[in-house]
């Protein structure tokens, strides 16, 4: 299945798009997408071990399951002060 992630702040300067498409198996996890994100979007790699994952505007944790239209967005930490 392919899912398009919303991208944000530094991911989306990284991997230069506001979105990023991904093939996945079905029933993949976020624990699934985050890799595959690494590998498809290699400048994305070191950030994804400190963004979470909001699933149809939920956080999601690594085992949350993936369906085609779900709505994914990466959300990468922001710091302010």
């Amino acid at each position: 299945m392919k899912v398009e992630v919303k991208l944000f702040a530094v991911a989306k300067q990284l991997a230069g798009a506001d979105t990023a498409v991904v093939e996945l198996a079905d029933a993949s996890t976020v624990a699934d997408l985050r890799a595959a994100l690494a590998r498809t979007y290699p400048p994305l790699a070191p950030t994804l071990a400190s963004v979470v994952f909001a699933v149809n505007a939920a956080y999601a944790d690594e085992q949350t399951r993936l369906h085609p239209h779900d709505e994914i967005a990466c959300i990468p930490p922001v710091s302010g002060g």
